[in-house]
């Protein structure tokens, strides 16, 4: 698809993969709403891309509603909005299933799935009015297989998953794009250098993510994943769930033995 002057929302833009996706947005040729709670970041990265910043708490729709009428008066009619911001807390203080505070549940559904279906709400009847747009969903790897120690996030990225295919369903009829993207480790504040789920997989950088992203885009793909091998780890999950619940206790053994504390003690 060609970007240039096309007009770009990008939450989460001030950092990591979303501040990547915006630089590479602006090189070729968009106009570009930076939106992060960070608004000195935000403002920063807008400055060097010739964008604007908006501030925003995603997971409140009336900061969507009012980031999506700020874009359309400063920029115009939004064409592509990449709903990237994320947030991962952990299942701490009692490491169970179930432990992490309900504050944290609630603002991991908030930000990582009903922002997804609030900026849905706000730019979708525009761009079937317009002809087609394109959404582009930040869920991970998680949503595909699991996140050790933080149930919340894997819950709610596959939550995501969910809602894009719901959205790729309905809307394709109305030209509306949809792409999830489920990036396994990338080296931002969140992962803080995290290993992959195999604990040997590569950390990539948001400017490798973001590539992956557009090279996605292009080919108008759904789901993209920034890690080939997570096809793999996937079709194996699904081909024996047994076998594979049985290797992610074994991994959740290993990371009890190198992180002692990482456990629940009765």
């Amino acid at each position: 698809m060609d970007i240039n002057n096309q007009i770009v929302v990008v939450t989460g833009g001030a950092n990591g993969i979303g501040r990547a996706l915006c630089e590479k947005f602006a090189a070729a040729g968009a106009r570009v709403a930076v939106v992060d709670l960070d608004m000195d970041s935000a403002t920063r990265v807008a400055a060097e891309i010739d964008g604007i910043a908006l501030a925003a708490d995603v997971g409140v729709e009336a900061d969507i509603q009012s980031l999506v009428k700020a874009t359309e008066e400063q920029l115009g009619p939004i064409d592509i909005f990449v709903s990237n911001a994320g947030v991962s807390y952990s299942d701490a203080p009692g490491w169970m299933a179930a432990s992490a505070a309900n504050e944290h549940w609630m603002s991991s559904w908030n930000i990582n799935v009903m922002a997804h279906v609030f900026a849905a709400r706000a730019v979708v009847p525009s761009m079937i009015k317009r002809g087609g747009g394109y959404l582009v969903n930040v869920a991970s790897g998680a949503s595909l297989l699991c996140q050790i120690g933080d149930a919340a996030y894997s819950t709610t990225k596959t939550a995501a998953v969910g809602f894009a295919e719901s959205l790729a369903i309905t809307h394709g009829d109305h030209n509306i794009k949809v792409s999830v993207v489920c990036p396994l480790y990338v080296a931002t504040a969140m992962t803080e250098g995290g290993r992959g789920v195999s604990g040997q997989d590569r950390v990539m950088t948001a400017d490798e993510a973001a590539d992956a992203v557009f090279a996605g885009m292009e080919a108008e793909t759904f789901m993209i994943l920034p890690h080939a091998e997570l096809a793999t780890y996937a079709e194996r999950k699904n081909a024996d769930y047994d076998r594979w619940l049985k290797g992610m206790r074994r991994m959740r053994q290993g990371l009890l033995e190198q992180h002692p504390d990482y456990a629940y003690k009765v």
